[in-house]
């Protein structure tokens, strides 16, 4: 029985580590030819070292890759009569997470370059959609232990970072079949979507 993607290729930014690297093994087990590319990423190891430099490499790292990926990718896919283009924002990119400012622009960023795309792109059959993750278990989701010290400041917000569903974590394999999903033609119709794989984090 053929995968849900087999026949297709699958360009993936990130691949070597992470969400990336679970989303290439997903895809790749259901059909795909995967095509890997490193994207530059924040490798901070604590929140002391969270500089206004690192948030603007946050931001530039966010939007300007999207971007240009996409501006890359899209031609290819007018060529081939079609396709899927799947953008990785965050909760962050649907409410304002205190503390995370430069973060929550970026990711509000991704949504608003994608549902412009999917506007632009549609008449050559070309989707475009976000994907929302809550916190997941990679080096990155793991690495904001610092950020109940700062809670502790405002009892308040804790709960915006609170899941409605009994998980703190998800695994990076549960990104992964949302994109798969997206990816499909099970999601032929499917545009300017804002997939929320969050545990219901967004509907606190």
């Amino acid at each position: 029985m053929p995968g849900r993607v087999a026949g297709k290729v699958a360009f993936i930014t990130g691949a070597a580590r992470g969400q990336g690297r679970s989303h290439a093994i997903r895809l790749a087990e259901e059909g795909a030819d995967i095509v890997s590319a490193n994207a530059g990423i924040c490798t901070v190891q604590s929140w002391d070292e969270v500089t206004p430099e690192v948030w603007q490499d946050t931001l530039d790292t966010n939007l300007t890759g999207v971007w240009n990926t996409m501006v890359a990718a899209a031609p290819h896919l007018i060529d081939n009569g079609g396709g899927s283009i799947i953008c990785t924002s965050s909760t962050a990119g649907i409410k304002g997470l205190p503390f995370f400012a430069p973060y929550v622009a970026a990711k509000h960023g991704v949504v608003g370059i994608a549902k412009s795309m999917a506007n632009e792109l549609a008449k050559y059959s070309i989707r475009v959609n976000t994907v929302h993750p809550t916190g997941v278990a990679t080096p990155m989701g793991t690495g904001l232990g610092a950020l109940e010290s700062l809670l502790a400041k405002d009892e308040q917000l804790g709960p915006i970072f609170m899941n409605t569903l009994p998980v703190e974590i998800v695994e990076p394999v549960d990104i992964s079949n949302a994109v798969l999903f997206l990816a499909s033609d099970e999601a032929k119709y499917v545009t300017g979507l804002e997939l929320t794989v969050d545990a219901g984090n967004t509907i606190r």
